[in-house]
């Protein structure tokens, strides 16, 4: 993957540029001949160009490919630890869960983005796929499932959407199979530095359910008919205030740090105070409007 063009003379030092356009198995020198140099002190100059060019570009190719295998690797650990579902239940086993951190460590020290806070990559609608053990999303989320049987109570997925600093989570619940709501938290993201930031919670709002009909048990479909009847009987402004959701206003109540510890166009890694880790994985791609930030890697 790189042509190195160059020119040496007795005066002046070497200059040399690069381009992509060619393998790294094959590296093409072109050096007019030098004066006063002998053949031998032109030689090594040579092989020694060549052998940084070719060591240069293999190993930033070679560092993409292990990136790219342990994004793939983590995927496919999530995958065989049972999912959203099974992690919220407490389906997973202790081997799953070392597995999936063991793989979240790997991926996390090939981070491709140096300043993920600033990053326009960090931005847009991000599904949860993984809590640890101590993470608030997933307490909450064991809340549903502990107090209520699968049967009446379950929580289908989570998501979040960042824009313009703000944050937006929301957890689609789903009651009898037939009832689905939605709890979402709204909150301010502060940048703390290149890979910190400050979150505070803002206003928490209960979603006015809506009702599948064609899903609802037969033994139900009376006393549903009878509680729409008794919705439409009540005040307008309270029904306003129902249909529109119930508002839970949050402002200095709760915040959290937390540090982003792997980005790229798939996946968000963010870690609290704690070094408790969560993995999202994008719902959608960055709009078109977005700059695209070249990937950098640490040395």
């Amino acid at each position: 993957m790189a042509l190195i063009h160059g020119s040496i003379s007795g005066t002046s030092p070497v200059r040399l540029s690069f381009s992509t356009s060619v393998p790294p198995s094959r590296v093409s020198v072109f050096v007019p001949a030098m004066k006063g140099l002998r053949n031998s002190c032109r030689i090594m100059v040579l092989r020694a160009m060549v052998q940084e060019a070719v060591q240069g570009s293999s190993s930033v190719y070679a560092r993409e490919m292990e990136r790219l295998s342990a994004k793939e690797s983590l995927l496919l650990a999530l995958k065989d630890a049972g999912g959203f579902e099974a992690l919220v239940t407490g389906k997973t086993t202790n081997m799953q869960r070392i597995d999936v951190n063991e793989r979240i460590t790997s991926l996390e020290r090939l981070n491709p983005t140096p300043r993920p806070t600033t990053s326009p990559c960090f931005e847009g609608r991000w599904n949860f796929e993984w809590f640890g053990s101590g993470s608030p999303g997933l307490l909450a989320a064991r809340v549903i499932f502990e107090r209520f049987p699968s049967t009446l109570a379950n929580l289908s997925r989570m998501e979040i959407q960042i824009k313009d600093a703000n944050a937006k989570a929301t957890a689609n619940i789903k009651l009898l199979n037939s009832i689905e709501s939605k709890i979402i938290l709204s909150s301010k993201l502060t940048v703390e530095g290149p890979l910190r930031l400050k979150e505070e919670y803002i206003e928490g709002m209960l979603e006015s359910p809506t009702v599948i009909e064609e899903a609802v048990p037969e033994q139900l479909k009376g006393a549903l008919g009878q509680a729409a009847t008794t919705l439409q009987q009540l005040p307008a402004v309270i029904k306003d205030t129902l249909a529109s959701g119930l508002r839970i206003p949050l402002s200095g109540s709760f915040e959290r740090f937390f540090m982003i510890s792997y980005l790229d166009e798939e996946i968000l890694i963010v870690r609290d105070t704690s070094g408790v880790p969560e993995v999202l994985t994008r719902l959608e791609t960055p709009s078109s409007s977005s700059v695209v930030e070249t990937l950098e890697y640490d040395s």
